[in-house]
């Protein structure tokens, strides 16, 4: 399932800290400001509660990580998830199978960026796009998240991470400011629901 929270303002973090495990208490407490705080503990929250509705697991998760720096759950390696968040809001993906997610503001981009990330037709796309910061932050979320799902995380080849032939969720919320991806390794995710906390 797919869980998201944009409305972060209302998240007590004062309150939300001690729910945290030892390790993402650290992790989010390293963040200088509260916004980033608050994003941390927003997503790792949502990770939480899916873990308590969709395998009774009550204890915060305390993660490993591969050889790339993909987190898992100890003693829960069979339990499949990924987190983002943003300006706007937090996301957490959890499943039996590979997957990945990612959540992005949608912000303009400088010229630098899209040559480095993007390959020539997304270049273009984006160039003709009505709107073209829109077009950037869709492609962008989708990098990510293919990426996220495989475990090689965003320094692999930004500009050829889609071949075109992969199938994703993509929601697009101009009112709130945010665009997230999903990708599954196998296409069950595409129905999978969206519970907003």
């Amino acid at each position: 399932m797919i869980y998201l929270n944009d409305h972060l303002d209302t998240l007590d973090l004062e309150a939300a800290l001690p729910l945290l495990s030892d390790q993402r208490r650290e992790q989010a407490l390293k963040y200088k400001h509260d916004q980033g705080r608050r994003t941390c503990v927003a997503a790792y929250l949502l990770l939480c509660e899916g873990l308590k509705r969709e395998y009774g697991i009550t204890e915060p998760p305390v993660f490993g990580y591969s050889e790339h720096g993909k987190p898992y759950i100890i003693g829960q390696e069979h339990i499949h998830f990924n987190m983002s968040h943003c300006r706007e809001a937090a996301i957490c993906a959890i499943a039996p199978y590979p997957i990945g997610i990612d959540i992005e503001s949608i912000r303009s981009y400088n010229e630098s960026l899209i040559d480095y990330t993007m390959n020539e037709q997304e270049v273009r796309s984006i160039k003709e796009a009505k709107h073209p910061e829109l077009a950037f932050t869709r492609l962008w979320t989708r990098k990510e998240a293919i990426l996220k799902m495989s475990g090689v995380g965003i320094g692999h080849d930004l500009k050829n991470a889609l071949n075109g032939t992969e199938r994703f969720i993509t929601e697009e919320h101009n009112d709130l400011g945010y665009v997230y991806s999903v990708i599954g390794s196998n296409d069950e995710f595409l129905s999978m629901p969206v519970i907003k906390l």
